[in-house]
């Protein structure tokens, strides 16, 4: 199927994503030579006009090609220590709302799975989506009987266009993968995962597993899948409301209420990692919905990591400062983190940064408390820029924490944005069922 998804194949996006790189070089040389001409004024607003602009091309070029290149631009919108601020604007669009299908093709996409068109399934079925993602786009809808829901159409031929992306970025990246730098295996996990995206039974299967798994935290909800009116490209659930992000910001929330939230938001992120031994592994904005009284809903469970490493043990062995416990302890940490074929001694070259990343998190005395205030520690941004840097620059990338790395960004992005201030230790002894201090 030839279509804006999967158009030409490798080729066509392909050609797309090297004309915008092309694009936005030709744009920057043509603005240096103005700048020439130019008084120290003018060219700081010329800047700031040609920052504002090639953010906005390249948010719309991502938005257009769908699949993982619209991923890496969500993921790029919450790099607040990277990225400059024109950019972060334009790309956290990407997060909520991207150019969508036009209603006639998300009708044929809708009677090719399920046999029937919308308004033949459907009391009534809003032809304009409400959210476009990466890999679907969602549209509000009523039930024969009534109920609201949300349903998720997969654009077509989007699994070719993710084989097609990673065809073209394993040629792209090449030299980085035979230097170790950028692990083969890297790249086949993070397929793997985006792939699993487009299967959305397993999806519905996320859902009632982190329904039932959340299920104990009345503050959270997650939607109910409708298994009749689903299939592997339609998904059918319950509508859940309230407000995203930006828009509860906009009111100007109480400190209080910034820190309810973003209690509520790390105790559900430690209850999956702790007790679920999975993680929604997509935490940008546009997954979460706040209501005024503090309650959240999760959705979008395409990507979830389940882990064959024991979390609950590792974050032991951070607490304990596991290699200050003899070489064995040293070397069992060290397998956790970086996989059996990382050489020690190049492991234990990271241990600095480790040791201060311990320290702002996982304080020594297990009876101490730390209150992070995330809007303001900007050491923990460089901490964990710098552990990126060292990671990729020594070849210590284990492809097993792709998904993990990429939630403990959003959910560290999200704690930023909501300027919440939280007391980590005592939420991580609530969610191991330690008694609350006094």
């Amino acid at each position: 199927m030839v279509n804006k998804y999967g158009k030409d194949g490798v080729v066509g996006r392909g050609f797309r994503l090297g004309k915008l790189g092309f694009g936005l070089v030709g744009s920057y040389l043509s603005y240096q030579a103005q700048n020439f001409l130019l008084c120290e004024s003018d060219q700081d607003r010329r800047k700031a006009r040609f920052k504002r602009k090639a953010s906005r091309h390249v948010r719309e070029e991502l938005g257009a090609l769908k699949g993982p290149v619209m991923k890496l631009g969500q993921i790029l919108s919450m790099q607040t220590e990277i990225l400059p601020d024109e950019a972060l604007a334009e790309l956290a669009t990407l997060q909520m709302r991207a150019p969508g299908m036009h209603a006639s093709l998300a009708r044929a996409q809708f009677k090719s799975s399920l046999g029937k068109f919308p308004e033949e399934v459907f009391r009534e079925f809003d032809e304009e989506p409400f959210a476009a993602a990466s890999l679907g786009q969602v549209h509000r809808a009523v039930t024969r009987d009534g109920e609201k829901v949300a349903v998720k159409i997969q654009y077509p031929a989007i699994r070719a266009a993710i084989e097609n992306d990673f065809r073209l970025l394993r040629s792209a990246t090449l030299p980085g993968q035979l230097t170790g730098n950028l692990p083969t295996a890297l790249l086949d996990e993070i397929q793997r995962g985006i792939l699993e995206e487009t299967d959305y039974k397993r999806e519905a299967d996320n859902l009632e597993f982190f329904a039932k798994g959340l299920g104990a935290l009345e503050y959270v909800t997650v939607p109910r899948v409708h298994r009749e009116l689903s299939t592997d490209r339609v998904l059918t659930m319950s509508y859940v409301e309230g407000e995203v992000l930006a828009e509860l910001l906009k009111r100007k929330p109480s400190q209080q209420f910034r820190n309810l939230l973003g209690a509520r938001l790390c105790e559900m992120y430690e209850t999956q990692l702790l007790r679920l031994k999975a993680v929604h592994a997509d935490q940008h904005p546009g997954n979460y919905l706040f209501q005024p009284d503090g309650r959240i809903g999760l959705i979008d469970f395409g990507c979830v990591k389940r882990f064959s490493i024991d979390i609950t043990e590792l974050r032991r062995c951070y607490r304990a400062r596991a290699w200050r416990q003899g070489e064995a302890s040293a070397r069992q940490f060290f397998r956790m983190i970086y996989g059996p074929k990382v050489p020690h001694t190049r492991a234990r070259k990271i241990l600095p940064i480790v040791e201060r990343w311990c320290d702002a998190i996982y304080p020594a005395d297990p009876d101490a408390d730390i209150v992070i205030d995330f809007a303001k520690d900007a050491k923990l941004k460089e901490i964990h820029k710098e552990l990126m840097n060292r990671a990729v620059r020594d070849k210590l990338i284990n492809p097993e924490y792709a998904f993990f790395s990429r939630a403990d960004i959003g959910i560290r992005y999200l704690l930023r944005e909501i300027g919440a201030k939280i007391n980590f230790s005592e939420i991580v002894r609530q969610v191991n069922g330690q008694p609350q201090r006094v």
